[in-house]
């Protein structure tokens, strides 16, 4: 009985450090697209065409874990809205490839360069164990992130 309850405690433990982890660096750093009124949804794929300039639809929807034809919605409506802008591939007339507009990747970028420098700041607190198990934990997390990838598919 121990056993669950601390698995159950840890399910909640990680929804909880990790939404704090993201609202509180969002709120230090500035929300870079808040302003935009934007869905997580529509954010997370900008943040993701701002870090893979030219990435595929396909390849963003992966990343991503939407099926195509959500990941072609977002995309539709970031165009129409000049957040995005998709270019036939050269090579392959089926596939689109995608890249920001010049003001949204400018904003991303400042609100990257933002967030890396404040995490920087932190992490620069914190002694050789805590960076040692951050380090782990982290592996960790990676590892049940992969999990679940394995389970969409």
């Amino acid at each position: 009985m121990e056993a669950m309850k601390s698995h159950t405690d840890s399910v909640t433990e990680v929804f909880g450090v990790v939404g704090r982890f993201r609202r509180q660096l969002r709120r230090s750093a500035g929300r870079g697209l808040g302003f935009a009124r934007l869905t997580d949804a529509q954010s997370e794929l900008l943040w993701l065409v701002g870090r893979r300039p030219g990435i595929s639809v396909r390849a963003a929807a992966a990343e991503l874990g939407l099926v195509a034809n959500t990941a072609s919605t977002l995309v539709s409506k970031l165009v129409a809205n000049g957040f995005l802008i998709r270019t036939v591939d050269e090579t392959d007339r089926r596939c689109c490839q995608l890249r920001l507009a010049e003001p949204t990747q400018r904003i991303v970028d400042e609100s990257r360069a933002a967030r890396r420098a404040l995490l920087s700041e932190v992490l620069a607190e914190l002694d050789d164990d805590q960076i040692e198990s951050l380090t782990k934990g982290l592996e960790v997390l990676d590892t049940i992130t992969q999990l679940l990838q394995e389970r969409r598919s």
